[in-house]
């Protein structure tokens, strides 16, 4: 297995709008300064990728809502983030699934975008405390910095996050903003 960031897939998420920096290679914790390194720019992502960085995705910079959706094995019960979500369409009466840009993560989870506008200010949430479900984990812009994860293309313990659905990223679906959005007085 690979062990070097896929350049392309970083390319195509710049190219989606997706503000990127870089990582450690095989790593997922950014340097402090990271929120001023996220750029779109393709020159820019060549000298980040030099040296076999992996790459991050800034949710402020890059105006995004990302929706972690988990699948692992607890201690307990199983906890499926894609399970969750489909029971909340369900709830919903949405028979479709988000056509929104997507990666898989290295335990077949996945990464659901979706745009904002500037004045978003849904924070980052992890630990089931959302109020979308077990398994489903947030990134958001928030009110200062704005939260990150892994982005495409980057490998960890040897495993990729491969992009599976390589369109635009779609708008923040309003049922999802309702519950995600903070009560007034509430900080993200």
């Amino acid at each position: 297995m690979s062990t070097a960031t896929d350049f392309d897939a970083a390319v195509r998420a710049a190219g989606r709008g997706l503000a990127l920096f870089p990582l450690p290679a095989g790593g997922r914790v950014p340097a402090p300064g990271w929120h001023a390194e996220a750029t779109t720019d393709p020159a820019a992502l060549v000298q980040m990728l030099a040296d076999g960085a992996n790459i991050g995705v800034g949710c402020r910079a890059s105006r995004v809502v990302v929706l972690d959706l988990d699948v692992h094995q607890a201690e307990g019960p199983a906890i499926n983030g894609i399970e969750t979500l489909r029971t909340q369409l369900d709830i919903r009466g949405l028979a479709d699934w988000p056509e929104t840009f997507t990666v898989m993560t290295p335990h077949q989870g996945l990464h659901l975008y979706f745009r904002v506008p500037a004045s978003c200010t849904i924070g980052s949430f992890s630990g089931g405390r959302t109020r979308l479900g077990p398994g489903i984990d947030v990134r958001g812009p928030g009110r200062r910095r704005g939260g990150y994860l892994v982005g495409p293309g980057s490998i960890v313990g040897g495993l990729p996050y491969l992009i599976t659905r390589d369109v635009p990223v779609a708008p923040l679906p309003d049922w999802i903003s309702a519950l995600l959005t903070p009560a007034e007085g509430m900080t993200p």
